[in-house]
């Protein structure tokens, strides 16, 4: 593997040891795949980042912990990078650890490895249980902030939420659905990645509360689970569609849509509505060809800003205050999708 970093510094972005980062350079035994590509992910990143080498200002590193379905995390990527080059501060440094699924003691243990090396800040999408909770806050006490993205974590210590106003999307979804179907009878199928992610609760909760006045006899049934990934959430799907006959609409607000379509499909089942959230790749190709008719965006970019904005205000390199800032909810249909940056 070739590079131009010095092995201390590869060691830093990757949050591995040196010699873990010696033993994969030198092609040495006895290093798992997810290590050695979790290493030319680190040397990308310091290529990537290198330009910003010429800003004036302090170099810091912020973590980036999310558990979320690849297409996701992809868009946080893309996002965290087109924004680094705008910041003129300081260099930032981000290093992602991002999976499908992270169980609440994957997180809890990837949260105490940084305690442990230290970092300038975690920018966190995870569930929200007393085990994370209490991570977060061992965090903020060792005067590492934390900012949570997209799904807050509640009754905890952390320093900001940056991202969506999910009440105002699950409202949003209602208003959309209520004004297609008008006051109907039938079945509504709302979905969840996870029951213990906050901003999804947070959008049904609010979807509901609004569709009980707008359209009162459509009877809501609950998919939880899955984590947005095609195969677990089309197995969950698939056992709870036995009791719907007059299914009139979905709310999908944690992905896994061309799944979902997929398995409507196989159980002889078409929506006249469907809304998803995030404009990802997969939704962008469903949108298109309309198969989704509603798309709930939010500007990823405005939400990292946010968050790495609190970051530096925290240490003092920059003077602007620690605020937060909700992304209002865009409607994209198959006619307003906006060019891919």
């Amino acid at each position: 593997m070739t590079h131009r970093f010095p092995i201390k510094e590869i060691a830093r972005q990757a949050g591995l040891g040196p010699a873990t980062i010696d033993r994969v350079l030198n092609n040495r035994a006895n290093v798992s795949t997810q290590t050695r590509l979790r290493v030319e992910a680190a040397i990308n990143e310091l290529s990537a980042q290198e330009a910003q080498l010429a800003a004036k200002g302090r170099r810091v590193f912020f973590d980036m912990v999310i558990e979320a379905p690849r297409r996701f995390s992809a868009e946080v990527r893309s996002a965290a990078e087109a924004l680094l080059p705008q910041i003129e501060t300081a260099v930032c440094r981000p290093r992602f650890i991002a999976q499908e699924i992270m169980e609440e003691d994957e997180v809890v243990a990837i949260l105490n490895r940084i305690l442990k090396r230290g970092s300038h800040g975690v920018c966190l999408k995870a569930r929200d249980t007393v085990k994370i909770r209490a991570a977060v806050d061992r965090l903020m006490q060792a005067k590492i902030p934390v900012v949570t993205l997209v799904t807050d974590i509640a009754a905890t210590t952390r320093l900001a939420y940056a991202g969506l106003d999910n009440a105002g999307a699950g409202r949003t979804a209602a208003y959309l659905l209520a004004n297609t179907l008008g006051d109907t009878t039938g079945q509504l199928l709302t979905t969840q990645s996870h029951a213990r992610f906050l901003g999804e609760e947070e959008r049904e909760a609010a979807f509901r509360d609004t569709l009980k006045s707008l359209c009162p006899r459509l009877q809501i049934v609950s998919l939880q689970g899955g984590s947005g990934v095609d195969v677990e959430t089309s197995k969950l799907l698939s056992e709870l569609l036995r009791g719907v006959s007059d299914l009139r609409a979905v709310y999908s607000m944690g992905g896994g849509n061309r799944s979902i379509l997929e398995t409507l499909a196989a159980h002889r089942l078409k929506p006249q509505i469907y809304i998803a959230h995030d404009l990802d790749r997969e939704n962008r190709a469903l949108i298109a060809d309309h198969q989704l008719s509603f798309i709930l965006h939010h500007d990823l970019q405005h939400d990292l800003r946010g968050a790495f904005q609190a970051f530096l205000s925290y240490h003092q390199i920059s003077q602007a205050p620690v605020a937060q800032q909700l992304s209002t909810v865009q409607v994209i249909t198959p006619y307003n999708i906006p060019p891919t940056s």
